[in-house]
């Protein structure tokens, strides 16, 4: 497959389906793009979605069926658009988020590989969630549900709306991480806490969004 180079051609790559809810084109938009002018447009679309696909059908859908519809945030970045975004980053500029191009093959960059694998991450929110849970570290309950039920290969977890990274990976780390309380690393290999159920720290999230969804 081409990469896409006409309104057509990117017309009919947004076609193609990665799961039985998400498309290409749902993985697309980028504020810098949109912004700049670039066009966030994969240099390897077949590649592209290989890695979408696993990502949406290991990952995604399983969390949607769970807990309700999911809202992307970001996704899928081009090497152009991640690059300008890493130098935007690195000189100081607010907004852009953006870590190098290498760290990001086979993450947001997903139509390149690392070490010979692919990988894609996707931000996203769970509105069900959040709306159930505001506390201060609530965002572990939902943490450790993915780490007890997924197979996914990092999460980075965000102050707003408990928005989160959710990566896929050929060889998946299965790491932790958030920028909010209690920040750094929640887990890793290695760690005490990693292995076996965490039943205790999820038990009755299901049932805590039941009860704000019946009450909305």
């Amino acid at each position: 497959m081409k990469k896409p180079v006409t309104v057509a051609s990117l017309s009919e790559f947004g076609r193609e389906r990665l799961s039985k809810s998400f498309f290409m084109r749902d993985f697309l938009f980028s504020d810098i793009a949109s912004i700049h002018g670039f066009a966030n447009i994969p240099d390897d679309p077949e590649l592209a979605i290989a890695a979408g696909s696993r990502l949406c059908q290991d990952l995604l859908e399983p969390l949607q069926d769970h807990f309700g519809r999911i809202a992307i945030r970001s996704a899928f970045r081009s090497a152009e658009v991640n690059g300008f975004g890493a130098e935007m980053q690195a000189a100081g500029k607010a907004g852009y988020s953006c870590a190098s191009n290498e760290s990001n093959y086979a993450s947001h960059i997903w139509d390149r590989r690392r070490d010979g694998m692919m990988g894609a991450t996707a931000c996203i929110v769970v509105p069900s969630f959040w709306d159930a849970f505001q506390e201060e570290g609530d965002w572990q309950k939902l943490a450790w549900w993915i780490h007890d039920h997924l197979p996914y290969s990092s999460l980075y977890f965000f102050p707003k709306y408990w928005a989160f990274n959710i990566s896929w990976f050929e060889q998946p780390t299965r790491t932790i991480h958030s920028y909010r309380s209690p920040k750094g690393c929640l887990t890793k290999p290695g760690m005490e806490n990693h292995g076996g159920t965490h039943e205790q720290e999820w038990a009755g999230i299901e049932k805590a969004m039941c009860a704000v969804t019946t009450r909305g």
